[in-house]
């Protein structure tokens, strides 16, 4: 893709699933990626990625639910990268609840999905400044679209993620720095596994059911999803901006 090839990149939750594939593949693009993540051993996936594409790839530990820890990973950024050119905002919890969730479990949530993803950006700002212009993008979900059954402590921030894209796609736009969000439908990562074991649900019984709400009968891959994330991060998507890319198999098209 046009005008990756040696920019910078920041990937939060940039360690695990749908991180890591969008870690290497703005990697095999030619970027250097710095990924942040709350996992211990990131240095080892950020280790991998760099020897698998020859590119230098960087881990910081962050938890971007605490502003002082981002402050500090922007520190770093600085010290090695002049700049940054793409924030890809993709961290998030999972707290898979409806109208039963505690106080204490929206604000787990929205401390990391909704205000961490707004610290991440605003101290990743000056570095983006300093560029000339950039990209930011924003992993949101088909759950950002529609209602899902005892999903709203998760629906509420992919809703408010794509509310942030198009309000600092105005707000960003004097610095030439463009702002969209990608939505993913049913991806098959981790983090699926996960929640159907947070939910007691069978994987492979809930991947079949889940299949058939997707034109194309099937769940995504992490992999997918990481194409249109370069794609969009990229001068080829050099007139795009608050705009939400659809990755989801015909999941609303129905």
């Amino acid at each position: 893709m046009r005008g990756l090839k040696g920019k910078t990149a920041v990937v939060t939750g940039g360690a695990q699933g749908l991180g890591r594939a969008i870690a290497q593949r703005l990697s095999e693009e030619g970027c250097n990626v710095w990924i942040f993540d709350l996992k211990r051993d990131g240095e080892e996936t950020a280790d991998s990625i760099g020897q698998a594409t020859g590119n230098p790839v960087y881990f910081v530990q962050v938890d971007i639910a605490a502003e002082q820890q981002i402050e500090a990973a922007f520190r770093r950024v600085a010290e090695v990268s002049e700049q940054v050119d793409i924030l890809v905002n993709n961290a998030a919890r999972f707290i898979l609840k409806g109208i039963e969730a505690t106080s204490q479990e929206w604000k787990a949530i929205l401390d990391v999905n909704v205000i961490g993803t707004s610290l991440v950006t605003q101290h990743g700002l000056p570095l983006m400044k300093k560029a000339g212009g950039g990209a930011i993008v924003n992993l949101s979900s088909v759950s950002g679209f529609v209602g899902q059954s005892s999903f709203a402590t998760y629906n509420a921030t992919k809703f408010a993620i794509r509310g942030l894209t198009k309000c600092w796609a105005i707000d960003l736009s004097p610095f030439h720095i463009r702002v969209n969000s990608v939505c993913p439908g049913y991806i098959r990562t981790e983090a699926f596994e996960n929640s159907c074991v947070q939910l007691g649900i069978d994987p492979e019984e809930e991947n079949a059911r889940i299949s058939q709400l997707h034109i194309l009968g099937r769940q995504g891959t992490a992999e997918e999803v990481s194409g249109v994330v370069a794609f969009v991060a990229s001068d080829d998507a050099s007139f795009i901006t608050g705009e939400d890319l659809m990755v989801d198999g015909g999941y609303l098209a129905k």
